[in-house]
């Protein structure tokens, strides 16, 4: 039976939801998505409180979870369809793949690499227990993508990079679609499409805030 607590974070999370769509004019496929998702469970238990209020928290390891409107802009961005096979790059707490990992259904997959174990172990335990059977988390550095699963119908990176690296521009399917934050101090998110002809067209969307891409194609730190 569903308990006050889980009653008034699902009201929380509806009036969210109903705020995000407002601002900005969301699809009913990413509401609802941010509506199905448990988003105070994929964050620690001192910021619980907080969950619902359109901002970044700390999730460990000097990690965030993004702003929910982030993860509503860049679900809308990417144009997810159900059955797509997608990487995201820097898997955190799982929220993000989880709003994913909705849209795109039971027949889709989300694949998402993380570089820090600890996270990693407790985002793929969180999202097992919440029934996330098409999502599947991996450690490993995200600048150099996943070759195992290549090619993505999508990717998004959630950590901004120097340059965009070349292996996930190379395990992006023709026909597919990129997000990533690219800079140091001064960061924008780019949208990168792959036409059916190999070929690469970059277009800058607009200036974001996000930890920095660390691996041997992002930043050495």
């Amino acid at each position: 039976m569903e308990g006050v607590e889980d009653k008034l974070y699902d009201e929380k999370r509806r009036r969210m939801v109903e705020r995000l769509k407002d601002e900005l004019n969301l699809s009913d496929r990413v509401a609802q998505a941010l509506l199905k998702v448990p988003r105070h469970l994929f964050v620690p238990y001192q910021y619980r409180s907080e969950s619902y209020v359109d901002t970044p928290l700390p999730i460990g390891s000097g990690q965030t979870i993004s702003a929910p409107h982030m993860v509503a802009i860049m679900c809308e961005l990417l144009d997810l369809k159900p059955g797509e096979k997608v990487l995201e790059v820097g898997g955190g707490s799982g929220y993000h793949a989880a709003v994913v990992a909705e849209i795109v259904g039971k027949e889709g997959k989300v694949i998402a690499i993380e570089r820090y174990p600890e996270l990693a172990e407790r985002a793929k335990k969180l999202l097992e227990e919440l029934g996330y059977d098409n999502i599947e988390i991996v450690v490993g550095d995200g600048s150099k993508g996943y070759e195992k699963e290549a090619p993505y119908d999508k990717i998004y990176v959630t950590a901004a990079a120097p340059d965009i690296p070349e292996p996930l521009i190379e395990q992006l399917k023709p026909g597919g679609r990129m997000l990533i934050p690219v800079g140091d101090y001064v960061q924008y998110l780019y949208i990168v499409d792959k036409k059916p002809d190999g070929s690469i067209e970059k277009k800058r969307w607009g200036p974001v805030r996000f930890v920095p891409l660390v691996g041997e194609y992002g930043f050495r730190r």
